[in-house]
């Protein structure tokens, strides 16, 4: 039996509602968290110099000049905002002359072991390419490495001499002829079945592998015998040769991948893996790749699939398409659709903005869904809240339980009472000291939904299938909380998932893609693909009711107010669940706007101590969050570089 809220006939909404906004507030927001972001980024850069040898070098000479200039010093301007990334590479990303970067090694100092096999399949036209990534190739740090060029009668010739050019190393270089235009996939498994090594790359004409790529590879992969993939961050080389569009990804994210092909072919694969499941297929084209993937990754635990949070990979071309044309798309989501199928997952691919999207499928009859609001008076706020959600949204059975955390304004309280006892609408009276985890407790227990809701009072519906989203995605087997697409009233994005360690040198999250455009794809396409955060606001997020007891709700001692969400997600996610963030939730957030700021002493002591407890609990994952890259910045939520990133950059590399 399906429930509906319905309102009081006096509190109907008079037709849609209208979505007004107080822009010169809304600006004046948006510029003070603007100019906050500013002052954040520039203490970045004071830190990674004070850090610097050459701060430390010059502290004398600092000394004198203060003393001679005095207050003119002041006057200087202060140093760009915005870094390029040649500069990056150069600060943390260029190996001294000669040198081959950094390479791990055992107790003993012996270099870890695993063996490469690179496969080249370059056409007659490009051998002037794939001479560029074969000599890369010989300029490996790492020794044990073969070589497989894949090339047609024709261009048999010009192999025999890239393979000569090789000089000494030109035993390791096997050639393997297959039939005139033959595919991708020929190419591919003509030369696995000649592999003699524990891992292979395909790598396309005119890419290049730094020289110690295979290095960090072997690092990577040593011990670790499970692994069947590894794969790394990758930029792409301009008409010049010059690194551009990197490409920092995070830990295997599978939602993310079902969106798009984030990872780009950049991959090592496990040979042993590839024989089992048959080697690539045809009939994909340039989603071959993609393919493969998906067919590996059903045989392999997410601990299988391996990130190295490096640069080891330059792909050639700048141009780097904004999205993928009509018939790649086309290909990836056949490959999707049918990884769906193998999988049992009843979904529905869709085409995004850029990207795919997921269509699960929901039971015959939708679960019963509890939408839990606390409250305390602003009424203009609440009532748009739940007047948005019972005009808008079409998900079929749900409730409304909202809390009221010691309301005395009149209207307020009039507005509740008529609420109260409406057909799907359930108001307690809750009088403790504000309590966010211990309110959304107790409601919880009250709840008769199998699907919780926590929702903020100062939310406000957009997308009226807002729940079939979040609830089709709850529903999936290994989901824990999802969360939704929040917007400031001017637009732009409030939260898009939680980045932990975000906020500066002490934070502890902040949210991806703050302050973006909603239109904007953002990095990588991040701001409009469904993928996993390690955690998710609870401003707007829904969990199963059975999730929400097993991780034993929000913690209502340690963390009263903030980063209770977080917590919990974090629970859920130690707990085996992953936490997924979709951009096809859309609702604005009128951030805070009942409760204020945490700024007095009280507040703060308070919050001091949240964040402590965070730091105790949750140290290591707030240091490096999966679901974000180490050479992305903590001082900032836009995706932008680390200045110095937070892995030992290239051994000789300049440094500030």
């Amino acid at each position: 039996m399906s429930t509906k809220p319905i309102l009081p006939a006096a509190h109907q909404p008079e037709g849609p509602r209208p979505r007004s906004i107080d822009r010169d507030k809304a600006q004046l927001h948006r510029q003070v968290r603007l100019l906050t972001a500013e002052v954040i980024g520039l203490e970045e850069q004071l830190q990674a110099l004070r850090q610097s040898t050459s701060w430390r070098v010059s502290a004398p000479l600092r000394w004198m000049s203060r003393q001679l200039q005095g207050k003119a010093a002041r006057n200087r301007p202060p140093p760009k905002a915005q870094r390029h990334y040649a500069e990056w590479v150069r600060l943390y990303d260029t190996a001294a002359p000669g040198g081959q970067g950094l390479q791990a090694a055992d107790a003993s100092g012996t270099p870890p072991r695993a063996s490469f096999a690179i496969v080249l399949a370059p056409r007659p036209d490009q051998m002037q390419a794939a001479a560029a990534s074969i000599d890369a190739i010989r300029a490996q740090g790492h020794p044990d490495w073969e070589l497989l060029i894949v090339v047609e009668p024709a261009a048999l010739a010009d192999a025999e001499g890239l393979r000569a050019e090789a000089g000494p190393v030109r035993d390791r270089v096997q050639l393997c002829e297959c039939a005139a235009g033959g595919s991708k996939a020929a190419a591919f498994n003509c030369a696995l079945e000649r592999v003699r090594s524990d891992w292979t790359l395909w790598l396309e004409p005119g890419d290049v592998l730094p020289p110690w790529a295979l290095g960090h590879f072997a690092a990577e992969a040593a011990g670790r015998e499970e692994v069947g993939i590894l794969y790394c961050d990758h930029d792409h080389l301009d008409e010049s040769g010059q690194r551009c569009a990197p490409r920092f990804k995070p830990d295997w994210n599978p939602d993310l991948f079902h969106a798009q092909d984030y990872i780009a072919g950049a991959v090592a694969w496990s040979t042993s893996l590839l024989r089992d499941v048959g080697g690539m297929r045809d009939g994909f084209a340039d989603a071959t790749s993609y393919d493969l993937l998906l067919r590996c990754v059903e045989r392999l635990r997410t601990a299988q699939v391996l990130r190295v949070p490096r640069v080891l990979w330059h792909k050639a071309g700048a141009n780097v398409p904004a999205r993928l044309d009509d018939e790649a798309s086309a290909h990836e989501a056949r490959a999707l659709a049918q990884h769906l199928d193998r999988s049992g997952i009843t979904a529905q691919v869709a085409p995004g903005d850029g990207v795919r999207r997921l269509r699960y499928a929901l039971p015959a009859e939708p679960p019963l869904v509890t939408l839990i609001i606390p409250t305390r008076n602003g009424l203009s706020l609440l009532r748009q809240c739940v007047e948005s959600i019972v005009a808008l949204t079409t998900y079929p059975n749900y409730e409304l339980l909202l809390v009221d955390n010691g309301s005395d304004e009149p209207q307020a309280l009039a507005y509740l009472a008529a609420l109260d006892g409406q057909p799907g609408i359930t108001v307690i009276r809750d009088d403790r000291p504000f309590n966010y985890s211990a309110l959304n407790n107790m409601a919880a227990r009250r709840a008769r939904g199998t699907v919780l809701g926590l929702i903020n009072n100062d939310i406000e519906l957009i997308s009226p299938d807002w729940l079939e989203e979040m609830v089709s995605l709850a529903l999936q087997p290994g989901v824990g909380a999802v969360g939704a697409k929040l917007l400031y009233p001017d637009g732009t994005v409030q939260h898009g998932g939680v980045l932990l360690g975000v906020g500066g040198a002490t934070g502890i999250a902040g949210h991806a893609n703050k302050d973006l455009p909603a239109g904007e794809p953002g990095y990588m396409r991040r701001s409009v693909s469904t993928q996993s955060f390690s955690a998710v606001t609870a401003a707007c997020l829904i969990v199963r009711k059975a999730l929400y007891e097993q991780v034993d709700g929000l913690d209502e001692v340690d963390l009263t107010i903030a980063y209770n969400d977080v917590d919990f997600c974090l629970k859920l996610r130690e707990a085996g669940y992953r936490n997924v963030w979709t951009p096809y939730a859309e609702l604005f957030h009128h951030e805070s706007a009942t409760r204020g700021s945490d700024f007095s002493p009280a507040k703060r002591e308070r919050f001091d101590r949240e964040q402590e407890h965070m730091r105790s609990k949750w140290g290591p994952l707030i240091a490096d969050d999966p679901a974000y890259n180490p050479n992305l910045t903590v001082y900032a939520e836009d995706f932008g570089l680390a200045w110095p990133p937070r892995v030992p950059w290239i051994s000789g590399a300049a440094q500030p």
